[in-house]
């Protein structure tokens, strides 16, 4: 079955058994998405092309029982009205209209179920992260009334956001900015105490290289782990990025460095101690489609073993875009790992 954006929404399913919230933080109950000892959670850019915001994602969080989250700066900056910046995948063919599109002799993608069109150096359907993808053909007007924006915003604005997702039981694990040239110290600056705001002291940034140098000694300064993603990055960026500062650490993305031919489990055993947290997804090899869990090459079953049986404390955050929306594509992919995790 195959949804519409209007109604993604509407598609919330049952709610799971809670357990006990964590007694600092509020008379919520805590979502517990940990089998077998290994921490599940999710990335926001599974909700890309769905249209849904902050209270959505929530609400979706809770019905399916993934406790925590690696938040795109996109999501909460759209819900908080910043200049220039839409949740992520508006105004974008969703996989569901690439498919149709191949079936009938459109362009090529994907095999059908997979996200067809997915950039490998990208986002889904080629969108760059980082706060509005500016600075890589942006509007400069617009891209400085979003520097404005964020100087100006005030950080209570952001714990209400974090607050959102405690109230409802969920850790905001990760905020992720993708610092790029285009920002300014200060910028880099107010986004880590942004993050620390919405509840969390860990950035995931899909920068480049040549910022990094400036990120790291702002990351020692306001008491923040600063982790690399991985696109087409690999082993040698993330060694210079870690290099920079013990502050910088890793955020695995397990499909992207096996499509990139690299081996994510070797990887994992020797740095684990420095990755906050891992993405999975499953890919062909060789650049290849993003593929429903299971049906692609990347070694997602043993990445999942690996984590369990090492007692890696790390979340382990799925993100996947398909054609029938994030409830049902999600509960998808949580229902694979939970197979694999109690076998």
């Amino acid at each position: 079955m195959m949804y519409t954006r209007r109604s993604f929404s509407k598609v919330l399913l049952a709610a799971v058994p809670a357990v006990p919230f964590l007694a600092h933080a509020s008379a919520a109950q805590k979502v517990n998405s940990k089998i077998n000892g290994v921490r599940m959670g999710l990335q926001s850019a599974s909700f890309t092309f769905s249209g849904m915001g902050i209270d959505e994602i929530i609400q979706t969080m809770v019905s399916l029982g993934l406790g925590e989250i690696d938040v795109m700066a996109e999501h909460v900056e759209a819900y908080l009205g910043a200049p220039g910046v839409q949740v992520p995948g508006t105004g974008r063919p969703g996989p569901w209209a690439r498919q149709a599109g191949a079936r009938q002799g459109g362009a090529p993608g994907g095999a059908a179920g997979g996200v067809a069109g997915a950039a490998p150096g990208g986002a889904p359907g080629g969108a760059p992260r980082g706060g509005g993808g500016f600075g890589r053909g942006g509007d400069p007007v617009v891209r400085e009334a979003l520097r404005k924006w964020r100087l100006d915003a005030s950080l209570n604005k952001y714990k209400a956001v974090g607050d959102k997702f405690k109230d409802a039981g969920l850790r905001f694990f990760s905020y992720n900015l993708s610092f790029n040239d285009t920002y300014t110290d200060e910028e880099i600056a107010k986004g880590m105490e942004m993050a620390k705001a919405l509840g969390t002291k860990i950035l995931t940034v899909s920068s480049p290289m040549s910022v990094l140098p400036r990120v790291a000694p702002l990351a020692e300064k306001h008491d923040v782990i600063v982790a690399l993603h991985n696109h087409t990055t690999g082993p040698d960026e993330f060694a210079q990025a870690m290099a920079l500062s013990k502050n910088m650490w890793v955020n695995l993305d397990v499909g992207h460095f096996f499509a990139s031919g690299h081996d994510p489990l070797a990887y994992i055993r020797a740095h684990h101690a420095r990755i906050t947290n891992i993405h999975v997804k499953d890919r062909k090899a060789n650049q290849g489609a993003e593929m429903p869990f299971g049906e692609g090459e990347t070694p997602l079953k043993e990445t999942l073993l690996l984590v369990r049986n090492e007692k890696y404390d790390f979340p382990v955050c799925i993100e996947y875009v398909g054609p029938d929306g994030p409830a049902v594509e999600l509960k998808r992919c949580f229902d694979y790992c939970k197979s694999v995790l109690k076998s």
